[in-house]
């Protein structure tokens, strides 16, 4: 599975790398960075540090897409906890117009997870602008031992003025089968949503407050509550969203 992972990455990278084809020979190439969620949250667990950010290079057909999310814990609500990285992963994709507002990706995934090996998964997915403006990205993602995870992301930004912006957005993860290790049942497992204000100092640099949800279900909620774990909390959140 490494292998085939690798290997996939190298055809990834030399897709893009490569000299252009006859049919995006002249094609200009640029790179940009979006640090769209960069947030702190007041958690039941303590304060949480989470991230969400992405990066391409390449031009309107063909780009090298990069992209990473994680929560890491920063102030625990125990004094006996230490701050640790309660998950990280990171996505390597080769993305590919295929329509108007519409890519195509094909890459690679790895996730981190305390005192866990690290998972690694093949992705393939779609992403782009659907009717009425909502942006929607959506992954199927295969991984080792036959696991399978499709994950549906929507996201809709609302200008109530020229530098306020009102941000919904929703995700959900389904998997194919159960996964024992990280206690995750087949089907439905998670519902996240998130409300977001933000103002625009510029385009490029906007701090926000907000809202996020999340919710399990399914066996995964059983397991969690099995292992005392909360299935469902609220969270105060405030951030910065920062691009260039």
């Amino acid at each position: 599975m490494k292998k085939s992972l690798t290997f996939l990455a190298s055809i990834v990278i030399l897709a893009t790398a490569s000299p252009a084809t006859a049919m995006n020979k002249k094609e200009p190439r640029f790179t940009r960075i979006i640090v769209d969620q960069l947030e702190a949250r007041d958690s039941d667990d303590g304060t949480v540090m989470a991230w969400e950010a992405s990066a391409w290079h390449g031009g309107d057909i063909n780009k090298l897409f990069f992209s990473t999310e994680g929560e890491r814990l920063m102030v625990p609500e125990h004094d006996d906890e230490d701050p640790s990285t309660e998950s990280a992963e990171t996505r390597l994709a080769w993305n590919h117009a295929f329509a108007p507002f519409w890519d195509g990706q094909l890459g690679v995934r790895r996730d981190w997870q305390p005192n866990d090996p690290s998972r690694d998964w093949v992705s393939v997915g779609v992403q782009g602008i659907a009717p009425y403006w909502f942006e929607v990205d959506a992954n199927l993602f295969v991984g080792e031992d036959g696991l399978t995870n499709l994950r549906i992301e929507a996201e809709y930004e609302l200008m109530l003025t020229q530098r306020l912006v009102l941000v919904p957005n929703l995700e959900t993860n389904l998997y194919g089968k159960d996964d024992d290790k990280r206690g995750i049942g087949n089907g439905l497992t998670d519902i996240e949503a998130g409300l977001r204000l933000r103002y625009e100092i510029r385009r490029e640099i906007a701090p926000y407050i907000g809202v996020h949800w999340e919710k399990l279900y399914g066996d995964t909620a059983d397991i969690a509550q099995a292992n005392g774990e909360k299935t469902e909390q609220g969270i105060i959140v405030a951030g910065l969203r920062i691009w260039f």
